[in-house]
């Protein structure tokens, strides 16, 4: 392993074939949940990858019966409670989209159980996206009081369309790996067992095709994404906005005690 990688401790890297990195949320005891450092290591690993000439291609999965849980409470805490915390919140989020929108090689996700927050983000933003039959994709923005951020707005529209978006993005209803490959959320869904095989098999035989033929075809296919930039920023800057307001403390105490939330009928906006 390249030494551009031993300052990012917060995740798991290993090299499954020729060409290839494997990327693994490896916190199985939280359900791989995502504290302050692992969020500042996703963001930032992308740029050191992309100048690595020995990775083709990148497998992201998470380790367990989880692929990401998303932002941890004491991570979630911190940004409502302390503006700089929730400016560096605000740019690592924005440039974690970015970054990999604008990743050179190819990213393959292996999404193996909950896939909530940043991890979510890399999981649908990836080139091949496979779900387990088991996966469990939530954007829990609004259940948590605070606008649907991260990259939900820039990619959910153009993945399954406006009306199955603003019904899984207002409602945070849970997709499990077959519905998420039917509304065309994800590549495609394959049995639990079948998984890792099958994104390894997918990222060898990316690894293995016309670099330059590939590369040049995402990035083409990307400019979708980059087009929608603004609407990407809108969303990510309303969500930092909410973590300064009544209903992100309920919904985070909520889901610290295990209940539904009780949010105020009273709208300021």
């Amino acid at each position: 392993m390249s030494d551009r990688y031993t300052a990012y401790d917060a995740l798991s890297l290993e090299q499954p074939a020729e060409g290839i990195l494997k990327i693994t949320f490896d916190k199985p005891e939280s359900y791989n949940s995502v504290d302050a450092e692992t969020h500042s290591q996703l963001t930032t690993i992308w740029r050191d990858i992309d100048a690595d000439p020995t990775v083709r291609v990148v497998l992201v999965t998470g380790a367990g019966k989880a692929f990401s849980a998303g932002g941890d409470f004491d991570l979630i805490e911190k940004i409502i409670e302390d503006p700089q915390t929730r400016m560096q919140m605000w740019r690592e989020a924005r440039d974690l989209v970015y970054n990999i929108v604008n990743f050179n090689k190819v990213i393959v996700s292996a999404i193996n159980g909950p896939a909530v927050g940043a991890g979510l983000v890399v999981g649908l933003l990836a080139d091949v996206s496979i779900a387990a039959k088991a996966a469990r994709i939530v954007d829990g923005h609004t259940r948590l009081g605070v606008a649907a951020g991260d990259v939900a707005c820039l990619i959910w529209p153009l993945l399954c369309g406006m009306a199955k978006s603003k019904y899984y993005l207002l409602t945070c209803r849970p997709l499990k790996g077959e519905e998420a490959e039917r509304i065309g959320l994800v590549s495609m869904c394959v049995e639990d067992d079948q998984l890792q095989d099958t994104a390894l098999e997918v990222a060898i035989e990316l690894a293995n095709g016309a670099q330059s033929a590939i590369r040049w075809t995402k990035y083409a296919l990307n400019n979708w994404l980059r087009m929608a930039g603004p609407t990407f920023d809108t969303s990510t800057a309303l969500e930092m906005l909410g973590f300064t307001g009544a209903e992100v403390k309920e919904g985070l105490a909520s889901h610290k005690e295990k209940r539904q939330p009780s949010f105020s009928k009273d709208c300021p906006v």
